[in-house]
């Protein structure tokens, strides 16, 4: 079988590799270089966890993921992670944390509550300044997203049956035919097509554009005392919600930045605009950082970096056959890195072994276990 993927995003490679393992003949098509500095794959890291507020679907999917990640592992020669463990907090009236809880619990996966007063015990480096419910599970940690995308993209370019083709813009999609027309009116056939264009898939797919909203999204790196970056590098990442405000940490490991960023999406902008962000454009989140971490006044701003996420009104994915030979690929919604190896294999398996598209929808919706919405 001979397969076309466009986007060279964690989605793109992962299907590319996940296709070739399986005996395609694949084609990867980048508009930049790969990996692609713009992309929203392309960052020092990001999480993997097992608290997913209500979402039954994607809480229960996270152990396949972790294991298709550790397929991973084992094909590129490296493990590119380090655990953490998750600390889940709420307060003022949100209720995500115990929400993740009581999911987990359902599926046998428990989180032990912790004490609010003894917050700071455990862990010197929080106020817990308006945290009202906190909770605790061991598994969780560290993806370093732009060492995984490179990694794969070098794999990938070692893979006989991967022609890799960046700096390769597509122009436009034809998912009947299997067919793909690159800005240099190149056309390129095959049996199926996967679009994985990440923030600009709505040039790709104008019928989809209403439905995945590109995101604009600021995250802060911080510079911090030695003694503040020691402690944090053995410290958990934290997904906390606290009334209007949520923000998730991801702790420095292994030498990575510390950095810090705000849970609700903008649902506005366009990635081919400028990336310049300014710290107000962040001031809530850096009064909330102020009130919950100790020793706060003695951080420095490193640097602002704009990410663009594709996000849905219901935050599901959106995997869905396009046409005769077409496949739509969006898991995106800020949460999909973590999901990258195991949506790549999955939606191999589906192309090669002819299962249900249907199914596969429902699946990389996160519905199979869930309530749909």
């Amino acid at each position: 079988m001979k397969a076309i993927v466009v986007g060279g995003g964690i989605m793109g490679l992962a299907t590319s590799w996940a296709l070739a393992r399986s005996g395609c003949d694949v084609r990867l098509f980048e508009q930049a270089a790969l990996p692609n500095p713009l992309a929203s794959s392309f960052d020092e890291h990001r999480l993997i966890r097992h608290p997913y507020g209500d979402h039954r679907g994607y809480a229960r999917m996270i152990d396949d993921a972790f294991a298709a990640w550790d397929l991973l592992w084992h094909d590129l020669g490296e493990r590119l992670y380090a655990p953490t463990g998750t600390l889940a907090l709420s307060g003022n009236g949100a209720d995500w944390a115990q929400r993740s809880a009581a999911t987990l619990a359902a599926i046998g996966r428990p989180m032990q509550e912790l004490s609010v007063a003894d917050l700071p015990k455990r862990f010197p480096m929080l106020n817990a300044t308006g945290v009202e419910r906190a909770f605790w599970i061991d598994t969780g940690g560290v993806l370093f997203a732009q060492d995984i995308v490179t990694a794969l993209a070098r794999h990938l370019a070692a893979m006989p049956k991967v022609t890799v083709h960046a700096g390769t813009p597509v122009r436009s999609v034809d998912p009947e035919r299997g067919r793909v027309i690159t800005a240099d009116g190149a056309i390129h056939d095959a049996d199926v097509v996967v679009v994985a264009a990440g923030a600009w898939i709505g040039r790709l797919a104008p019928s989809l554009a209403a439905r995945l909203v590109p995101s604009r999204q600021i995250v802060v790196y911080f510079d911090m005392p030695a003694a503040d970056r020691a402690a944090w590098s053995r410290g958990p990442m934290i997904i906390e919600k606290t009334g209007d405000v949520g923000l998730y940490l991801v702790p420095p490991m292994e030498g990575r930045g510390f950095k810090v960023g705000d849970h609700e999406f903008s649902r506005r902008g366009d990635p081919e605009a400028g990336r310049e962000a300014h710290e107000d454009e962040v001031g809530l989140l850096l009064d909330r950082c102020r009130a919950l971490f100790r020793g706060f006044d003695r951080w420095r701003t490193e640097r602002l970096k704009v990410c663009f996420y594709t996000v849905t009104e219901d935050e599901r994915f959106v995997v869905e056959k396009q046409g005769a030979a077409g496949w739509i690929m969006s898991p995106c919604s800020g949460h999909g890195f973590k999901f990258g190896a195991l949506m790549g294999l999955e939606l191999a398996r589906t192309i090669v072994s002819g299962r249900d598209p249907a199914v596969h929808a429902r699946w990389a919706a996160g519905l199979e276990g869930d309530t749909p919405s």
